[in-house]
């Protein structure tokens, strides 16, 4: 992300994806959207691809349950050996409970993990906060000025045209 940002400040949620849309079909890159809530039809608008965080949820899901069954065979049938009323060493339908408990731990427990890191959360992180009513009832629109063709008065000319409240140039993600 660049050091230089533009940032819409917006107080609808329909202004913010009506100003999305038109800013990505300029060709504009928009570094982030911060919403005090999710606003549905922003990931489409702002062209993010879907999640991949399902599909680890199901893989690991799925791991740790094949683990869980071939644990219960090994000990039951193999390495501890009891035989408990003439049933057989490898019961499967004595393992079902168990081992769906372990695929709903590990799946859960994994796409906890697999989002921390995606999302680049760590302890101690700080998160760029550019106005105190972001988390209240106000939208911003951060748009990266990566370029020199990159005009100010324009974008914000672009960003009224959609109820902007007011737009400012800040340096420094964090500012």
């Amino acid at each position: 992300m660049s050091d230089r940002l533009l940032l819409g400040f917006f107080a609808e949620e329909d202004e913010v994806l009506s100003a999305t849309r038109a800013l990505r079909g300029s060709g504009l890159q928009i570094a982030d959207i911060y919403a005090p809530y999710a606003v549905h039809g922003l990931d489409k608008a702002m062209g993010l691809k879907p999640s991949r965080l399902p599909w680890i949820c199901f893989a690991l899901g799925l791991a740790g349950a094949a683990f869980k069954v071939w644990f219960e065979i090994w000990t039951s049938a193999e390495d501890w050996a009891i035989n408990v009323g003439g049933k057989p060493f490898n019961s499967l339908p004595a393992f079902v409970p168990v081992t769906f408990e372990v695929m709903v731990l590990c799946a859960g427990l994994s796409t906890v993990l697999a989002f921390l890191i995606a999302a680049r959360l760590y302890p101690g992180k700080k998160a760029p906060q550019f106005d105190a009513a972001v988390s209240d009832d106000q939208f911003i629109i951060a748009i990266e000025q990566n370029d020199a063709a990159f005009d100010p008065k324009l974008v914000a000319e672009l960003l009224s045209q959609h109820g902007v409240v007011r737009v400012e140039e800040r340096v420094g993600a964090s500012q």
